[in-house]
């Protein structure tokens, strides 16, 4: 399958045909810096005539996994993602994700499908600030959003994804004259399956994108029904309370609950308690403990300070029995906290 390129397709400016992106992909490749290389390699694996494309998972949740999608799901998902946010030929578009997971793919893959104007800036923690025009669309990672707020009014929507979004972030959005929303998705699904606003309006729950079925299973965890997406039963690890087959909240991963005396604790609920009070990277996890079972642990990045005032607002069996302070968190390759390497690390003997 050799994927159509919309006659509106333009790039850094430029409209091109199929011709014309080859052209482009392989001088990326040959003299590109690294960032290019990958929108190089990438553009010329879209335009072969396998069905699949090989993509990389980001490793949030595990070592990175191979993992390989039929490039009609991808086109599927683009456009189910242009009839959300009513996105069609033209908008104007910033890639400033990496080409090497999926979010970045799926940026450029919208652009070709769709007929948008996209431009491509290298990857970095304030891509908004060169840019001299305001665009209709583009999807940041909360790290960048976060180094941005100076700047985001430069995009007219921005979607944010790839990690937790921390409650500072959500109140520092508040007023900026861009619409704001969290996504929630996986690279099996083709990125995201469904969509929080943040901005103008504030939503507790994530609502699905297209044709998209939410289930949960006897663990109560949520399960994906996209067959669009090549996603039939896609059983997930993360624990949620369904509202109905298209909206749901999410309380926690199953995989990192805390079962501390006979309790079970949500790291994300008490995380959630703690961010307004806690302006360092931070996670909640559990530790083995002789008496409970487990016990709640605090990992903050940064020096050592007393915490003791934002316990207030935990209830007690949330209150952790130890802190630790980490120098810096290791992160994924999509700079991602990576828990369970820093977990390694701090207690490495």
């Amino acid at each position: 399958m050799i994927p159509k390129i919309h006659p509106s397709f333009k790039l850094n400016g430029r409209k091109l045909d199929h011709n014309g992106v080859m052209t482009v992909a392989y001088s990326y490749v040959k003299e590109g810096e690294e960032w290019e290389k990958e929108v190089g390699d990438f553009l010329l694996n879209w335009l072969d005539d396998f069905e699949v494309l090989t993509v990389f998972t980001s490793g949030s949740t595990g070592s990175p996994r191979q993992y390989k999608l039929n490039k009609q799901h991808m086109i599927n998902s683009a456009v189910m993602t242009g009839a959300h946010f009513e996105l069609g030929p033209g908008t104007l578009a910033l890639c400033c994700l990496p080409l090497s997971y999926i979010a970045g793919k799926m940026m450029m893959v919208r652009a070709l499908a769709l007929g948008w104007e996209i431009d491509l800036v290298q990857p970095s923690s304030k891509p908004l600030k060169k840019v001299e025009i305001r665009y209709d669309f583009t999807a940041m990672t909360p790290l960048q959003v976060t180094k941005s707020l100076k700047y985001i009014h430069k995009t007219r929507t921005v979607l944010i994804g790839g990690a937790a979004i921390r409650a500072q972030l959500i109140e520092d959005l508040q007023y900026k004259h861009t619409r704001a929303y969290h996504s929630y998705g996986m690279t099996e699904t083709a990125s995201h399956v469904a969509i929080k606003q943040l901005y103008p309006t504030l939503e507790n729950q994530y609502t699905a994108v297209g044709d998209v079925i939410f289930s949960k299973d006897d663990r109560d965890c949520l399960v994906i029904n996209a067959p669009s997406l090549g996603a039939e039963h896609l059983v997930t690890n993360d624990i949620v309370e369904l509202i109905d087959e298209h909206q749901f909240k999410i309380l926690g991963r199953i995989d990192e609950v805390i079962n501390s005396g006979g309790i079970k604790i949500h790291p994300d609920q008490v995380e959630q308690k703690l961010a307004h009070q806690i302006k360092n990277r931070f996670f909640i996890t559990g530790m083995n403990d002789e008496d409970l079972g487990e016990k709640v642990v605090l990992i903050v990045e940064g020096n050592k300070s007393d915490y003791k005032k934002a316990f207030s607002l935990l209830e007690k069996y949330e209150v952790p029995r130890e802190i630790y302070f980490v120098e810096k968190f290791e992160e994924t390759h999509t700079k991602k906290v990576d828990k369970r390497s820093t977990l390694e690390k701090l207690f490495r003997k």
